[in-house]
């Protein structure tokens, strides 16, 4: 039984949200960066890599906020002293908490099983499992949609620059996804393949340099908006390589999906620089001889996780050689549900 340092009032909420993968198609996830290129679509999977949102009603009107992981604390006397304020200890938890406004006290705990920046959208899975923990604490009914529009919105307000679309459904969905990026709206669809296959295919890495991948994101976006040719011609050929991965997962064309993914990582390298890293190139060339075949950086890029595909079989000996050269592997199943909301 978990001990609550205060007075509860009723019982804890618990929310829990996994994080992604994602395999093609980042970065154009940005508003309005998809509209220029019609038929883009973003590819990711869900990992059974967790965040966590617990919410407990207390006696009184003080509001307590509590991040498990990066072992962060923060008080305020009631909710008019949190909205009022403007710097926060734990923007994520105090920006929600600003949004749905809740009308007694509680105590929110928050955690984390992903590396700090690891680019496999720890923080917007645990946006997810905030908001959602918040809106069944405040009596919102939210559709998943309208939840996923407020963790992106109020995650931009936090990092202060436009943030993609493709990071919050796997977290709502988990499963693997093709995120479409249409004029009237985004539309996610489940991609039918058996999960077991992903598994024995990919390994995934963190190679312990956390990065801002807002910044990255930023750049690269500023580049297209401002009509960069050359990254203009590169995100059409990302939307291409994207489409076709979309239709060679589902179709279980391994050696299409390992040429697409080596592609798709050469043009996202020079997009901007700093996606990648000496520790990344080095991780990528020495698995090559270990049976992996294809490699990109998650997210944004910059440090972070390396996703690794494999030929099979050579999964134990592509993660060996990870652990000897600097890389730390991370637990890879994918997860086969997405938000997950109860009472404890």
């Amino acid at each position: 039984m978990r001990k609550i340092p205060f007075a509860a009032s009723g019982p804890t909420i618990v929310a829990q949200a996994p994080c992604r993968a994602d395999l093609a198609g980042g970065t154009i996830d940005l508003w309005p960066l998809y509209l220029f290129h019609p038929g883009a679509l973003t590819l990711n999977f869900a990992v059974n890599i967790l965040t966590t949102c617990r919410i407990t009603p207390l006696k009184g009107k003080a509001i307590h906020l509590h991040s498990i992981d990066t072992r962060r604390e923060e008080h305020f006397p009631s909710f008019e002293a949190l909205r009022g304020a403007t710097r926060f200890r734990l923007p994520l938890a105090a920006r929600l908490l600003q949004f749905f406004a809740p009308k007694e006290g509680l105590l929110m705990e928050t955690d984390s099983e992903s590396p700090a920046g690891a680019g496999i959208s720890g923080s917007s899975a645990l946006m997810i499992a905030s908001a959602a923990a918040l809106a069944r604490f405040t009596d919102r009914n939210l559709t998943l949609e309208q939840m996923r529009v407020i963790a992106q919105n109020v995650e931009a307000q936090i990092i202060q620059v436009p943030t993609g679309c493709q990071d919050y459904y796997p977290a709502l969905y988990g499963g693997t996804s093709a995120i479409h990026l249409d004029a009237d709206g985004i539309h996610r669809e489940a991609v039918a393949i058996a999960p077991e296959e992903i598994e024995s295919r990919f390994v995934l890495a963190y190679t312990g340099a956390p990065r801002k991948s807002g910044i990255n994101n930023w750049e690269v976006f500023k580049a297209h908006i401002n009509g960069d040719k050359r990254v203009f011609r590169n995100f059409e050929r990302i939307v291409e390589i994207a489409r076709a991965m979309h239709q060679a997962l589902a179709d279980a064309k391994w050696d299409e999906v390992a040429r697409l993914l080596r592609e798709e990582w050469k043009l996202r390298r020079s997009n901007a620089p700093g996606i990648t890293t000496p520790l990344i190139d080095k991780l990528i060339s020495i698995t090559a001889r270990q049976g992996g075949r294809a490699a990109k950086a998650c997210g944004a890029g910059g440090g972070g996780c390396v996703i690794f595909l494999v030929e099979q079989g050579a999964a134990s000996r592509v993660a060996t050689a990870i652990g000897d050269n600097g890389g730390r592997v991370l637990p890879l199943q994918v997860a086969r549900n997405g938000l997950h909301i109860w009472s404890a």
